[in-house]
């Protein structure tokens, strides 16, 4: 019979284990000869090492300079050891609270050694923070691709955490006086959620709610599961305690609120006074406990976010490690509907509680979940994992001898080998499991580090050595430390996501001292690392604020415009005078906005003009309003005086404050068909052309945060104005017949006196005197607070408007317009500030898309 080859030998010859050097040497003498011989050929007999060659062959002297010193910072003699050697030992160490503090005070992050290398490091809130990647500032475009295709991640340990602690009726009373909205102005489920701890929300911390209108922040707040107080999870006698209930018939509850680096003094005084005055009113004690240096934050945000923490997340579920959800939610899974449906009911079998069906959209509660796992060190998962097991290790080591029908299943045979290297590294006796076994406990226990890097080295050189059945005399046998080490981490999952979908993400949230051993796998896994200018491309890309540069209603937007001020005027300094730009007012001079508020009564500096908005003879009679019974406006007030509604809630109150029902604003969200049938609505609209008087008009004004799109073309800046368009300007841009080039401009001779700087350094509005500039002026009515971001498929920019005036704008475009022509979105006019002409925008006011403008990046 004709075969296709030689047979293969049944018992081939196997290679020797063990080899030996120099019989091995010898055997090759001959070939090693004619190799030597050829070589000395070539270099003419000359071995000497070449000039440019010599820093490459001194690795192996050991007395050199550049040589590594032993960790300690004095040596025998008991010299000090340079600066660059202590530096060195300092930003590798990884102690388990606080950070590494520079010599003037500036803390590091744990990951400043990696980020320093890579980006442009600058020193903001007290850190050494990276800015962004070395070069101009440029790069969106690939950035953007990167977000919405692949995974980016960010180090945000800068971020602190404030725990409260005490009866659960006094921690409501707290909040409800002092977050904007807290949870129980939200519905009744949503608020049983949040306080149930199955999901976190997010509000504006103000000074006091009913006092003072003064923002402080944005926060998130999120509050211990009810039921890991029930089945005892942080388990002592602390879990105990919480059960007991006090006199007031509460139990005892934990909560936390994450706030800024720029805000958290400001936040901790104002959390701090609240529960000292709720002592002294009820004489019940809430802890107010801040846990700065001991929590770390990882932001993983983009399309793949989820497979890539799929990829690197290994959850495990053991007895002496108490989880409060069941084992199959104990491994990562896609936020989708189906699983959020059934993450949010438990299961009784699983001593989990009962099942809840009071959600009626699981979809609206993916933004907020949040889930607690304890996971297995990273940095020991296999290289070559393509997914994560769909069970428990504990329960994987039961069906590992139980299960007899696959085990002639190649595929199933190496997940079994792949789930038993893990099990070994976990139980080795050089190593111990966590000894905190939930992150609510990081206060009352430390948790212990992961393992070092260089005993990882040395545990994969010796099994490399293994492999190649090679013994390495020269290792020495490791000597125990009293350091302890762990290789299970407890981690909390937020889910980040916004109404629109644009958001995908997720937070980690973990011990500080376990930052670095998260931050390689994420980052060799495929995730793109990005710094504060990366971040506020993405956060306007999406349509979210970003903090401080989208809140100029807190103090923390003062202060760091004061510092970019600083920068800018530090930069023009530098530059002669023939070729320094046109200085412009940084931040933007928001009490000029009050101006078209003195129109309406009439008086501007001393000229009389008509009463309506905007005092221009194009515009019909019927818009005109006048103030009736109010006060002065007070002109010389400050950027803390912002008053900027982020609810529906509070645009509600202050239409009602000021009289002002009648206003073309509906914070009530109405869906697309309820929004065409006002747009067709003639009686509505008669009726605010009708009632057109405000009483009570306040001295704050009111501002509302909207989106602009460049109707055709255009590029936004940031500090560029916005400005009320008169009715036949609109059709520059929108009709056909017209074909206008050029659009409306300014004279250039007044972009130097729009505004005149004070010599207390504060800006001053200028009315144009010359009068082609009084014909091309427009009533500005509002701020671009972060412009266009190049690269971006739909650039967008966050600008922030008076709410009155913004109304009255709309009141007279529907008023002109057909029926069919009617926007929900409002044309206005955007100037940039060393710009001389206007590009027309439709502006989309935020508070009528959702009912609350709370989040932010």
């Amino acid at each position: 019979m004709a075969t296709d080859g030689p047979k293969r030998s049944r018992n081939p010859v196997v290679a020797p284990r063990t080899l030996d050097v120099r019989k091995y040497a010898e055997s090759r003498s001959t070939e090693l000869d004619s190799l030597h011989s050829i070589i000395s050929n070539r270099l003419g007999d000359d071995f000497r090492s070449r000039h440019n060659k010599r820093r490459r062959t001194t690795g192996f002297n050991t007395n050199n300079r550049r040589c590594r010193q032993k960790p300690c910072k004095s040596d025998k003699e008991g010299k000090k050891l340079p600066r660059r050697i202590r530096r060195r030992i300092e930003l590798k160490e990884n102690p388990h609270t606080g950070f590494n503090v520079s010599g003037d005070g500036t803390r590091r992050l744990r990951t400043h050694v990696w980020h320093a290398k890579r980006f442009t490091m600058t020193k903001l809130w007290g850190f050494y923070l990276p800015l962004g990647l070395h070069g101009r500032g440029r790069g969106s475009r690939a950035l953007l691709e990167r977000y919405k295709e692949g995974v980016v991640v960010h180090d945000a340990s800068y971020y602190t955490a404030v725990q409260l602690e005490g009866p659960e009726d006094s921690l409501l009373s707290i909040l409800s006086s002092l977050l904007v909205p807290c949870g129980i102005d939200n519905s009744e489920d949503i608020s049983k959620l949040i306080i149930s701890g199955q999901i976190y929300g997010s509000a504006m911390l103000h000074y006091g709610r009913h006092d003072s209108p003064k923002t402080i922040c944005p926060v998130t707040y999120m509050w211990r599961p009810s039921h890991g107080q029930d089945s005892g999870v942080g388990a002592g006698d602390e879990g105990a305690d919480e059960n007991i209930k006090i006199e007031l018939g509460s139990h005892l509850r934990r909560l936390w609120i994450w706030m800024r680096p720029s805000a958290f003094s400001e936040g901790f005084h104002c959390l701090k006074l609240a529960c000292q005055n709720k002592m002294d009113e009820t004489g019940v004690l809430v802890d107010c406990v801040s846990l700065d240096g001991r929590l770390g934050r990882l932001e993983v945000m983009g399309s793949k976010a989820s497979q890539l923490l799929q990829k690197i997340l290994h959850s495990c579920y053991n007895t002496s490690v108490p989880v409060c959800f069941p084992p199959k939610w104990g491994i990562l899974h896609p936020c989708t509907s189906s699983y959020l449906e059934g993450f949010l009911g438990s299961d009784d079998k699983n001593g989990c509680g009962t099942k809840r069906n009071d959600l009626k959209s699981a979809e609206f509660l993916s933004s907020s979940t949040f889930i607690s796992l304890a996971v297995v060190d990273p940095r020991f998962l296999p290289a070559k994992k393509s997914a994560v097991p769909e069970a428990h290790l504990s329960s994987n080591l039961c069906g590992l001898s139980g299960d007899k029908k696959s085990d002639h299943s190649a595929g199933n045979l190496h997940m079994k080998e792949e789930k038993l290297s893990i099990l070994q590294l976990m139980y080795e006796t050089d190593s111990s499991l966590s000894n905190c076994n939930d992150l609510w406990d990081v206060v009352n226990e430390v948790v212990h580090p992961p393992v070092e890097e260089n005993v990882l080295c040395l545990g994969r050189q010796k099994r490399s050595l293994d492999f190649f059945c090679l013994k390495d005399a020269t290792s020495a046998k490791s000597t125990s430390t009293e350091t302890k080490f762990s290789r299970l981490c407890p981690i909390m999952l937020l889910r980040d996501t916004d109404h629109t979908g644009l958001l995908t993400g997720w937070s980690i949230i973990l011990p500080l001292n376990w930052v670095k051993a998260f931050w390689i796998p994420l980052v060799s896994g495929g995730a793109h690392a990005i710094g504060l200018r990366e971040k506020r491309w993405i956060a306007c890309d999406v349509g979210l604020p970003y903090f401080p540069s989208d809140f100029p209603d807190c103090n923390s937007y003062s202060c760091f415009m004061a510092r970019e001020a600083a920068e800018v005027e530090k930069k023009m300094k530098c530059c002669t005078v023939d070729i320094r730009s046109l200085k412009v007012p940084i931040p933007p001079p928001w009490t000029s906005i009050r101006f078209g508020f003195d129109k309406v009564t009439g008086q501007v500096n001393g000229i009389d003009s008509s009463c309506n908005i905007r005092s221009h003879e194009d515009l019909s009679a019927d818009l005109d309003f006048e103030i009736a019974d109010s006060p002065p406006i007070d002109n010389s007030g400050s950027d803390c005086e912002l008053l900027v509604a982020r609810t529906s809630a509070m645009l509600t109150s202050f239409l009602k404050e000021v009289s002002g029902d009648h206003l073309l604003l509906f914070p009530k969200r109405p869906d697309r068909k309820s929004f065409s049938h006002l747009l067709k609505d003639e009686a509505k609209l008669s009726q605010a052309s009708k009632a057109s008087t405000l009483t009570n008009h306040r001295r704050r004004l009111c501002y509302l945060r909207i989106l602009l799109h460049a109707y055709k073309e255009g590029v936004f800046d940031e500090g560029a104005i916005i400005c009320a368009p008169h009715f036949s300007d609109l059709s520059l841009w929108t009709s056909r017949l017209l074909n206008n080039e050029v659009g409306l401009q300014v004279p250039h001779c007044f972009l130097a006196s729009y505004f005149k700087q004070l010599s207390s350094g504060e800006w001053e509005f200028q009315l144009p005197a010359d009068p082609a500039a009084s014909e091309a002026y427009r009533q500005p009515i509002g701020f671009v607070t972060t412009g266009f971001v190049p690269g971006s498929k739909r650039p967008t920019a966050v600008g922030f408007c008076e709410a009155v005036l913004l109304a009255h704008l709309r009141q007279e475009q529907w008023s002109r317009m057909p029926a069919k022509q009617r926007r929900k979105e409002i044309y206005v006019l955007v100037i940039n500030l060393r710009s001389t002409a206007y590009r027309l925008a439709l502006a989309s006011i935020i508070l009528e898309e959702q009912q609350e403008d709370v989040m932010s990046l």
